[in-house]
């Protein structure tokens, strides 16, 4: 596809490696997008990184678009295709590089991106777009029907989902933890949790690989995740986990460089994986994610949240006491999981805008 002259869209070819040139030259656009938008780096992957993700396509393939002159790339559509589970989804990270913007490049990589979906034979298009902060109430600030969260009508990002016939569908809160807690904040969390979890649940840890004997009650909780967690009005259905699938996201992301810190509850008088929590570690020294946390329904009512969060968090401290900042993502309208970060010491730090187009 031909946009303006000399710049052209087309889709990439598959890496041979983390020092292929055609992931440097997209991660070099994706630097100046996110220090752009953000103002930091804490989002930018290594080639290694990337590399991980695009090694095993089993659960999911990476499809990226780039606008490119000869030689740098101006704008990326990142596709990702799911293979288990949700086959009837696309999702696309769009992004245009500053200083090329208003020339019709993200024009063309979402009618490229829309080619693909057909393509693929998917049916609903998810978007996100990222904000700095939220805005105040306003007549131009825009709701999605969970009534939770805002974002601005008049940003660039949101004009392009509405002129498309995208739908607003959720909000998302991005928060910012600084970490170590207090030693005595830390242990006055998890002696307050403990209390309510009694004797009935057993903390456990583990570092990137998952005991045997945990396994199979992981991959329950993971599957649970895919829907248990708020969803607007996503079309998103329940993913199928087992075992297998935990190994193969372990090794994507040992061959990242990531580790993975996990805590879980187990209750004690039927074994059973009852919840669990997880922090990744990549190439940035001071920075980490929180990724999934969950606790099975037949389980809750026994802050089991706060429980493994606070207990992963004094991992944390003694694994990668370099870590300097944790972040996170929550639904807005998942008011018992914000109010857990709050607790420990999230603040906001910007959001993101869920979006969603039927083909």
């Amino acid at each position: 596809m031909t946009t303006a002259p000399g710049t052209t869209v087309h889709e990439l070819p598959a890496p041979t490696g983390p020092d292929d040139p055609d992931l440097a030259a997209l991660l070099d656009a994706e630097h100046d997008v996110l220090a752009d938008v953000w103002g930091h780096l804490d989002f930018l992957m290594t080639p290694r990184e990337r590399w991980g993700r695009l090694s095993d396509a089993r659960d999911e393939r990476l499809i990226t678009l780039v606008a490119r002159d000869d030689r740098t790339v101006l704008g990326y559509a990142q596709l990702e295709v799911p293979t288990r589970g949700n086959e009837h989804l696309l999702y696309v990270d769009l992004a245009v590089r500053p200083g090329h913007r208003r020339h019709g490049l993200g024009s063309a990589l979402w009618d490229a991106t829309l080619d693909v979906a057909r393509r693929e034979g998917r049916s609903t298009v998810f978007a996100g777009i990222d904000q700095r902060t939220e805005p105040a109430p306003g007549p131009r600030t825009l709701v999605p029907a969970t009534g939770s969260g805002q974002v601005d009508g008049d940003s660039t990002g949101v004009r392009f989902a509405v002129g498309r016939g995208l739908a607003l569908e959720q909000v998302d809160r991005y928060s910012v933890l600084q970490v170590p807690l207090v030693p005595e904040v830390l242990a006055a969390h998890l002696e307050a949790a403990s209390t309510v979890a009694d004797a009935d649940y057993e903390v456990v840890t583990w570092v990137d690989r998952c005991p045997d004997a945990w396994v199979d009650g992981l991959a329950v909780l993971e599957q649970a995740m895919s829907t248990d967690a708020p969803l607007g009005g996503l079309d998103l259905r329940e993913e199928p986990w087992d075992a297998a699938r935990v190994r193969r996201t372990e090794q994507r992301r040992a061959t990242s460089g990531q580790r993975t810190l996990t805590a879980a509850a187990v209750h004690r008088a039927t074994g059973t994986l009852a919840a669990f929590t997880q922090i990744v570690l990549g190439s940035r020294p001071d920075f980490g994610w929180q990724y999934d946390t969950l606790v099975r329904t037949d389980h809750r009512g026994h802050r089991l949240g706060m429980l493994v969060k606070a207990a992963n968090l004094a991992q944390l401290a003694v694994r990668a006491p370099q870590v300097r900042r944790v972040g996170t993502w929550n639904a807005e309208e998942n008011a018992h999981m914000l109010a857990i970060n709050v607790a420990l010491g999230f603040a906001p730090a910007g959001g993101s805008s869920s979006w969603q187009l039927r083909i």
